[in-house]
C-alpha cells in the first residue's frame, strides 16, 4: 500500500494525479464509442454490417491481451513499481495507433478496408490494455477506506468527464478545420492520441506506487481468472457494467446517425453531446454525497433507471418535438449517466478486497484486467448491434434512409439500450458488499496482513 493514506485520507496531488490519466482512458472510450463506427462506414466507406463485425472482433483480441496484462502486471518487481512501465509502454503506443485507426487506407475492396480495420483496431485496443488494466489496478493499492475509494474516483471521473468532453465537442470542429474528411480525422487522431499519451506520463511520474506483496502471486492467465469468476461478489458486479456498457455503447454509436438522418442536422450532435457531459461532470461529486448516505449499489441503480427512462421518452417523442427535445433529454440522461463514471470504479475495488480476506492473495490485475475485458467486450458488442441492424434494415452512407431504417435507428437510442440498463439493475440488485459487509471484509483483510 502507498503511505500516504492506505487506510485514510489521500494527499490531494496523489488524487488529481491518478485521476488525470482517465482523461486520456474516456477521450479514447468516447472517440471509439461515438465516432469510429461513423468514420469507418461514411468515410473508409466499409460496409455497415462489416464495421460493426470487425470492431467487434478488434475486441475479441483483448480477450487475450488483457488477462495477460493483468496477470504480468502482478508477477512484475521492477524498481518503478508493478504498473506504471506497462502504463508508459501503452501511452507511447496509443499515440500512434490513434493516427493510424484513424487514417483512411487507400485500399478500394471491401475484404481490404475489412482487414485494416480489424489489424489497426485490435493494435490500438492491445495499446489501451497496457495503460488502461495496470492503470485501475493502482486504486485499491492507493486507499483501503471505503469513502475514500469513491472520493478518489470521483477525481477520476471528473477528469474522464472532461475527456469525454474534448472528445464529444472538438471532435468534428478539428475534422472540419482541413480540406478533406481523410486529413481531418487523420489530424484529429494525432491530437487526441497526443493528450492521450500527456495524460498517462502524468499519471506514471507523479504516483508512487505502494509496496508490492514480498512473494508474487503464483497464478497462470486464464485459471485465475476463472477463479476470479468463481467470487460471487464480483460475478454480481461485473454482469450489470457488462450489460449497461452495451447499452451507452449503443446509444453513443447511434446518436450520430440519429442527427444526421432523423433531424438531418448532424452539426447539432455535439451540442447535444456538451449538455450530456456538462450534465455528468456536475453531478459526478452530487453521486458521490448520495452514495455516501444510500450506498453506491443504491445510487447505481437509481441513476441508471433515470438514464433508461430518459431515452425511452426520446424514442417516442424526439421525432415530433424535434432537436430542442434532445438538449433536454441529454440533460436528464447525464444526470442518470453521471453514476456510471463513478459507483462501478468505486466498487471493484471492494470486490478486491474481499477476494484478498477469502484467499490472501493479491490480484487486483486479475480483477481490473477481466474488467476491462468487459468492458471493451461490450462495447464491441454495442457497434456490432448496431452495424447488423443498420445493415439489415438497408442503411447506406449518404442517402436519405428509408423508414425502416430510421425506425432502426431510433430504437437503438431509445428501447433497445434501456432493456440493457434494466437488465443491468436487476442483477445489481443481488450485489452482496455494503459499508458494514465491507468492514467485516477488512477486518480479515487485517488478520491476514498481520500473519504476513
Amino acid at each position: 500500500m502507498s503511505s500516504e493514506g492506505a487506510s485514510g485520507k489521500l494527499p490531494l496531488r496523489t488524487k488529481i494525479g491518478f485521476g488525470i490519466c482517465d482523461l486520456g482512458g474516456n477521450l479514447f472510450f468516447t472517440i471509439v464509442g461515438f465516432w469510429l463506427l461513423n468514420f469507418v462506414t461514411d468515410t473508409v466507406k466499409l460496409a455497415a454490417g462489416l464495421a460493426g463485425t470487425a470492431i467487434a472482433i478488434g475486441r475479441i483480441w483483448d480477450a487475450f491481451v488483457d488477462p495477460a496484462v493483468g496477470v504480468i502486471s502482478d508477477r512484475t518487481r521492477t524498481r518503478w513499481g508493478r504498473r506504471r512501465p506497462f502504463m508508459f509502454v501503452g501511452g507511447i503506443l496509443l499515440f500512434i495507433f490513434m493516427a493510424v485507426m484513424f487514417y483512411a487506407p487507400p485500399f478500394r475492396t471491401q475484404a481490404a478496408l475489412f482487414a485494416w480495420v480489424v489489424v489497426v483496431f485490435a493494435l490500438l485496443g492491445s495499446s489501451l490494455s497496457l495503460v488502461n488494466i495496470p492503470y485501475g489496478a493502482l486504486t485499491p493499492e492507493l486507499t483501503t477506506d471505503f469513502n475514500e475509494r469513491t472520493n478518489l474516483n470521483g477525481y477520476r471521473m471528473t477528469a474522464a468527464v472532461i475527456g469525454t468532453l474534448i472528445g464529444a465537442g472538438a471532435v468534428l470542429p478539428i475534422v472540419g478545420a482541413f480540406g478533406s474528411p481523410q486529413h481531418g480525422w487523420f489530424a484529429m487522431g494525432s491530437i487526441m492520441g497526443a493528450i492521450m499519451l500527456i495524460a498517462s506520463m502524468v499519471t506514471v511520474f507523479s504516483i508512487r506506487e505502494g509496496k508490492a506483496p514480498a512473494t508474487p502471486p503464483k497464478q497462470r492467465v486464464f485459471p485465475s481468472y476463472l477463479s476470479a469468476l468463481r467470487q460471487r461478489p464480483f460475478r454480481l458486479a461485473l454482469i450489470p457494467w457488462g450489460l449497461h456498457i452495451i447499452g451507452v455503447a449503443i446509444v453513443q454509436g447511434t446518436l450520430i446517425y440519429y442527427f444526421r438522418y432523423v433531424y438531418r442536422n448532424p452539426g447539432a450532435v455535439t451540442l447535444a453531446l456538451v449538455i450530456l457531459l456538462v450534465t455528468v461532470l456536475v453531478c459526478i461529486p452530487v453521486w458521490v454525497k448520495i452514495s455516501s448516505r444510500i450506498g453506491k449499489k443504491l445510487s447505481y441503480n437509481i441513476g441508471m433507471l433515470i438514464f433508461a427512462a430518459a431515452i425511452t421518452l426520446f424514442f417516442f417523442f424526439g421525432p415530433s418535438l424535434g432537436i430542442v427535445s434532445a438538449y433536454v433529454t441529454m440533460f436528464i440522461a447525464g444526470i442518470g449517466l453521471s453514476t456510471n463514471y463513478v459507483m462501478p470504479w468505486s466498487i471493484i475495488p471492494d470486490v478486491v478486497e474481499y477476494d484478498y480476506a477469502e484467499t490472501g492473495q493479491r490480484r487486483e490485475g486479475v480483477y481490473y484486467g477481466l474488467w476491462t475485458l468487459v468492458s471493451k467486450i461490450g462495447t464491441a458488442l454495442g457497434a456490432a448491434i448496431i452495424g447488423w441492424l443498420l445493415s439489415g434494415l438497408g442503411y447506406v452512407a449518404d442517402v436519405v434512409q428509408s423508414p425502416a431504417t430510421l425506425l432502426g435507428i431510433r430504437l437503438l437510442t431509445g428501447p433497445i439500450p434501456a432493456l440493457f440498463f434494466v437488465a443491468g439493475v436487476v442483477v445489481l440488485s443481488f450485489y452482496p458488499i455494503n459499508r458494514d459487509f465491507y468492514e467485516e471484509i477488512r477486518k480479515r483483510a487485517r488478520l491476514r496482513e498481520e500473519r504476513t
